[in-house]
C-alpha cells in the first residue's frame, strides 16, 4: 500500500520564514504536498524553488497580504484559483489542484478580526466556500487543508471560556465548521485522536508558545468517504519559523 504525505503550514510570511529555517523544515518533512497559507508576497519577491516539486502561486491583490501556495510533486490535471466569486476572490485565499481521483484544496479562511468586524463576511464566506467544497465532492473525493481560522470544540483552544466572543472562537464560526463535518467531511486529526490536547497556533504575544497556551486552527479535512485510508494526522509542533506551525496527513491509497 503506497503512502501519500501532505503537509499544510501557515508560514505568516514565507520571505520571513525563509530565514528561519523554511527550507530544511520543508525538506525534513519530505512531503508530496506542502501547501502554504499568508504567503504576504507577490509575484517575483522571492525564488523559491525545489528539485522534483512543482509550485502554484495565489496572491492577494494588496500586497504583503494573505496569500496561499502548493508545491507538489504530482502535476495536477487541473489548477484552479479561487472559487469562482469575484467577492471573494482578490484575496489569494484557494488553491485548487485536480488528480484523476481526488481534489486537493488549500484555504486560507478570512479571519473575523478585532471586534469581529468581518464576522458577516467570515458568514457569507463560510455559505460559499462550503457550497465549492460539496460541488468538487459531488465529483469526486476532497482533500481540504489550511487556517481554517476556527478552534472547533473546547478540546482545540487552551481558554475556551475567557475566548468564547473572540474571533475564532465565536458560536457563529464554530457551527459553520460543525455544519462542514455534519455533511460530509471527516476532521482528520480528531478521527485518530479525538481526546488529544494538541495546537497548531500560538500567540507571538505572553509567550503562548512556551506555555503551551495555543489554539487549533490548522486542519486535514476528507471527504467522510475516504476517511478509511486516513493512515495518520500530524501536528508538527516542534517546528518553528511562524506563528503557526506545520499540520500533516498521511494516507494510505492509491489516489494518484
Amino acid at each position: 500500500m503506497s503512502m501519500i504525505k501532505f503537509i499544510s503550514w501557515n508560514v505568516n510570511g514565507l520571505r520571513a520564514c525563509v530565514g528561519k529555517g523554511f527550507k530544511e523544515s520543508f525538506a525534513a518533512l519530505d512531503a508530496d504536498f506542502f501547501c502554504l497559507q499568508e504567503t504576504k508576497m507577490q509575484e517575483g519577491q522571492l525564488d523559491l524553488t525545489f528539485d522534483n516539486y512543482e509550485s502554484y502561486w495565489n496572491y492577494a491583490d494588496k500586497k504583503g497580504y494573505s496569500g496561499t501556495a502548493i508545491y507538489t510533486r504530482h502535476k495536477p490535471l487541473h489548477v484552479a484559483y479561487g472559487i469562482g466569486i469575484d467577492e471573494h476572490d482578490h484575496e489569494g485565499r484557494v488553491i485548487t489542484l485536480e488528480y484523476n481521483t481526488f481534489f486537493l484544496v488549500t484555504v486560507y479562511t478570512p479571519n473575523s478580526q478585532n471586534e469581529l468586524r468581518r464576522l458577516d463576511y467570515r458568514m457569507t464566506w463560510e455559505e460559499d466556500f462550503q457550497a465549492y467544497l460539496h460541488k468538487l465532492d459531488n465529483s469526486k473525493p476532497v482533500i481540504v487543508c489550511g487556517d481554517m481560522n476556527v478552534a472547533h470544540e473546547e478540546i482545540d483552544i487552551k481558554n475556551p471560556k475567557t475566548n468564547r466572543h473572540n474571533a475564532g472562537f465565536t458560536d457563529q464560526e464554530r457551527e459553520k465548521m460543525t455544519e462542514l463535518l455534519d455533511n460530509g467531511f471527516t476532521d482528520t486529526f480528531r478521527y485518530k485522536y479525538p481526546d488529544l490536547i494538541a495546537y497548531s497556533w500560538w500567540s507571538y504575544r505572553f509567550h503562548a508558545r512556551e506555555k503551551n497556551a495555543g489554539w487549533r486552527i490548522d486542519y486535514f479535512l476528507t471527504s467522510d468517504r475516504i476517511k478509511d485510508n486516513i493512515e495518520d494526522a500530524k501536528i508538527h509542533a516542534e517546528i518553528s519559523g511562524s506563528d503557526h506551525c506545520p499540520v500533516g496527513l498521511i494516507l494510505n491509497t492509491e489516489l494518484i
